[in-house]
């Protein structure tokens, strides 16, 4: 459970990493406003999708976890 907790915590940071460099450097990248709008809603919508997939995973609705390789199996030595 502890596990499953961390890695909750590490995606939702890394995620919202991304959300902020995409909302920094989308305005430096010369495009038309139709095309900078439609990026923005499938980032809107790819990031939903992702959080909801986690909630779902800590109320134990979707079986499995999340791998993220080599950093599950360190966390496993530590906790």
């Amino acid at each position: 459970m502890i596990m499953a907790l961390i890695q909750i915590i590490l995606v939702l940071i890394i995620l919202g990493v991304v959300w902020w460099a995409i909302q920094q450097l989308l305005p430096l990248i010369p495009l038309p406003e139709p095309i900078r709008r439609v990026i923005y809603v499938l980032l809107v919508v790819v990031l939903v999708i992702i959080v909801i997939y986690v909630i779902l995973q800590l109320l134990g609705i979707v079986a499995g976890g999340l791998h993220l390789g080599r950093l599950t199996m360190l966390m496993r030595l530590v906790v």
